[in-house]
């Protein structure tokens, strides 16, 4: 094994996606994972289990959200009919509300729905479509964030981007994001967006780092992964979950620290990784809104806020927007 100074890659597994980004993170400095990781079937489990955490409130105020609001959502989209994307998936269990408004007020309705995790869309193709009758589901395993090929373009289009999943990039990039979403839409057609707003610290750690330690083997799987996919041998346990709040960029910051100093070997990559004891590998960003905040990602990406949604703490909001 060489060192990550002088590391030889291997072409076949250096030129797959998680080869790319664990050699390109792992050799950075400070080291970094891209959060997309996290998503292999053992993640998606994981994530699952942290959204009915008690801690996490962030799942179930958005679904109060669409469970209180799913028609008033659907008729502020306009015409029939209307075709429903997803990007980033999962299992679509909030979708469901969603969808059922969209099958009430046109009949039927296409639904779309966008994932890394084939496991997760296969579950939400079989609970959609045996539950919501009029649900027509083609899914598609895909990393949006590489490029969205082929949004269906017949009728009107509303994309959901929901979760709050815009907030793990950088501003810049959250508008890269968007825009590559307007470039498949046409003008009229919708996004709708899900994003955490900014609210006190103690209560935004808590939903990061709960107290069962889910959220903390949800981050260590990333390693599990990497072991699994390109031969490493990754110890999850001498790697310590961290969870920051960030105020002056209003974002939770998540990190692997290294308890020890080690060396980790990637035999698929012919690396060599050097932990000191403290080190970290920043592994995803949380980024908390303002609705001005949020209005200018918008903007800048071509789309215009045209109607909004909350809960009674203002603690999540709901964004529908135009594409211009």
């Amino acid at each position: 094994m060489q060192s990550i100074s002088s590391v030889v890659t291997a072409p076949e597994a250096a030129s797959t996606p998680v080869g790319a980004e664990v050699l390109r993170g792992l050799a950075a400095s400070p080291k970094r994972l891209s959060p997309w990781l996290f998503y292999d079937e053992g993640g998606s489990r994981l994530f699952e289990a942290i959204t009915r955490l008690p801690e996490y409130y962030l799942t179930r105020t958005e679904r109060a959200i669409f469970a209180r609001y799913a028609d008033e959502i659907l008729e502020q989209a306009g015409p029939r009919p209307l075709t429903v994307v997803e990007l980033g998936a999962g299992t679509a269990e909030k979708t469901g509300l969603l969808l059922k408004a969209a099958v009430h007020r046109q009949g039927a309705v296409d639904y779309v729905p966008i994932d890394v995790s084939e496991s997760a869309l296969a579950a939400a193709t079989e609970h959609l479509e045996s539950k919501i009758p009029g649900v027509r589901v083609e899914a598609r395993v895909a990393d949006y964030t590489h490029g969205i090929a082929d949004i269906p373009s017949a009728g009107r289009r509303m994309v959901l981007y929901i979760g709050s999943s815009i907030g793990n990039f950088e501003a810049a990039d959250a508008v890269k994001v968007l825009r590559e979403v307007r470039k498949r839409l046409a003008p009229g057609d919708l996004l709708l967006l899900g994003v955490d707003h900014a609210k006190d610290e103690p209560t935004l750690l808590a939903a990061y780092d709960d107290s069962t330690g889910i959220t903390a083997a949800f981050n260590k799987n990333i390693l599990t992964r990497i072991n699994r996919e390109l031969g490493a041998n990754f110890n999850p346990d001498l790697f310590r979950h961290r969870a920051l709040w960030n105020p002056s960029a209003s974002r939770i910051e998540i990190y692997l620290e290294s308890r020890v100093a080690q060396h980790v070997a990637i035999p698929a990559l012919e690396m060599e990784v050097k932990f000191a004891s403290g080190e970290t590998i920043h592994t995803e960003n949380s980024y908390k809104f303002t609705p001005e905040s949020i209005g200018a990602i918008t903007e800048r990406a071509g789309f215009s806020i045209t109607r909004s949604w909350t809960d009674e703490r203002d603690w999540f909001g709901v964004y529908l927007a135009a594409s211009r």
